[in-house]
């Protein structure tokens, strides 16, 4: 086979009717099954989440990418479907919210590179109305493929009768999944509790929610799908020049910061710099290095860990008045302000890089795609956080929202400090992620996915708070 052919691969989009429905229970319940038959399943989580694919991972034993049409476009997508499709007995991409929910939508990216649904549906409080839900998504578009339905949180035997025998014969059922708290898995506010911090129990989880599908015959159901062919859409030549030559960039990583798509620390490598990591909260010192990433994740849980730690804030202190170049996200926003009052109220002290307070409020939040307007150039992300900033200086930018005129999440920059909520997806403008973290000379301002993104259709979850 040359590199370049396209390559067959049974695949199988997991989708739901709304978000909570058990998808990521279920998914990583698959990807654990198989994986216990010998077989390689990758698995992809659509949309820009950091803790599903984390999860994910862990169940499968292989990395897990973020697919999303509007942040990463469709070369991007195809390309990494493509080169899963070469290795794998079995894909699954775990879509988000409910399954025609956004512009674009789990349905439109399962309808373009022709991915049957499986539709997962908590059943609890319903039998017939199950079927009658689930013969509606499946008449809803005729270009998406509804391939049968896995009912979730089961309650009996009678039950998963009464479903089966409503449902189309088009639509058939694949799986009962039994109401058992000890499948689901934990949850806190911004979403699934991180991987790392509940290995052991996770590992218990997997295995007996795949226990629970191999009794229903569901591996042999899916490899009889017919497989999908996929296609590849870059080449040698559509990669970014090595513009971080020489450069190393550390990158904060730990229970504080983790919110890191492995696509941008993939880009950064490609681009030739190296990537040294560290714990604000364990670390005395910071590495040598030419750039700095602060990236999102909890630094609310572990504020009075990262005030006590003071000889790296010293460190991080010299690297922001010796102006290296500092990406600061959400968290790393939070981290970089005066203090940060976490959710027991307590207030501590941060690195002071920003004038600012940053402070948790409660359930209210915000989330959503947008273009972080950079003066090095656009870069497309999202925001999702339930804290906020006060007492900022003046931005020297906004997000610019998809579908809505107010302005989005405020750019901040002092001296080499470049700080807001957005979380960015390199991928996207190499170019501009090159000039953020100081290349020296970039030629142009293009991605290597700008034949598709400005083709693709705009998300609509936004928050206009």
């Amino acid at each position: 086979m040359r590199e370049h052919d396209a390559v067959s691969c049974p695949a199988v989009f997991v989708a739901a009717p709304a978000s909570g429905q058990g998808k990521t229970t279920v998914t990583s319940a698959l990807a654990r099954m198989l994986r216990r038959q010998g077989r390689v399943v990758r698995v992809f989580k659509t949309g820009p989440d950091y803790l599903d694919p984390r999860v994910l991972a862990q169940a499968s034993g292989q990395p897990v990418d973020q697919l999303d049409l509007w942040m990463a476009g469709e070369a991007y997508c195809r390309q990494r479907l493509f080169e899963a499709a070469r290795e794998a007995d079995l894909i699954l991409v775990e879509g988000a919210m409910g399954l025609f929910d956004g512009e674009p939508s789990s349905a439109d990216l399962a309808a373009l590179f022709g991915l049957p649904m499986v539709i997962v549906m908590d059943v609890k409080g319903m039998a017939q109305t199950a079927a009658a839900l689930v013969a509606g998504l499946a008449g809803f578009r005729d270009d998406v493929r509804i391939a049968g339905l896995i009912a979730n949180a089961c309650g009996s035997a009678r039950h998963r009768e009464l479903i089966e025998a409503a449902l189309p014969a088009t639509v058939p059922l694949l799986a009962a999944v039994p109401r058992d708290p000890a499948l689901a898995l934990p949850e806190r506010h911004l979403g699934l509790v991180q991987a790392e911090e509940i290995r052991d129990d996770l590992e218990a989880r997997f295995d007996a929610g795949a226990e629970a599908l191999a009794a229903e015959g569901l591996a042999e159901a899916l490899l009889a799908l017919p497989p999908v062919a996929f296609t590849p859409a870059l080449t040698e030549a559509s990669a970014p020049p090595a513009w971080l030559a020489g450069r190393t960039i550390a990158v904060a990583r730990d229970a504080a910061f983790s919110f890191i798509y492995q696509a941008n620390l993939d880009l950064l490598e490609r681009m030739g710099a190296a990537l040294r990591f560290f714990s604000p909260l364990a670390d005395q010192a910071l590495p040598a290095c030419d750039a700095l990433w602060l990236p999102g994740g909890y630094p609310e849980l572990h504020a009075a860990g990262l005030a006590a730690n003071a000889a790296l804030r010293d460190d991080l202190q010299r690297a922001f008045e010796d102006d290296l170049p500092i990406l600061a996200e959400c968290g790393g926003l939070l981290y970089c302000l005066e203090t940060l009052t976490d959710q027991d109220g307590e207030t501590h002290a941060m690195l002071g890089l920003l004038p600012g307070a940053g402070a948790m409020r409660g359930r209210r939040g915000c989330q959503g795609m947008q273009t972080a307007e950079l003066p090095e150039g656009p870069v497309r992300g999202h925001a999702h956080h339930r804290s906020q900033a006060s007492d900022t200086p003046a931005p020297i930018a906004f997000g610019r929202r998809q579908r809505h005129p107010a302005p989005g999440e405020a750019i901040y920059r002092e001296r080499g400090l470049t700080a807001s909520y957005l979380h960015l997806f390199f991928p996207d403008n190499p170019a501009a992620v090159a000039r953020l973290f100081g290349a020296a000379a970039v030629e142009a301002d293009v991605s290597r996915f700008d034949q598709t993104l400005d083709q693709t259709p705009d998300q609509t979850k936004e928050c206009h708070a």
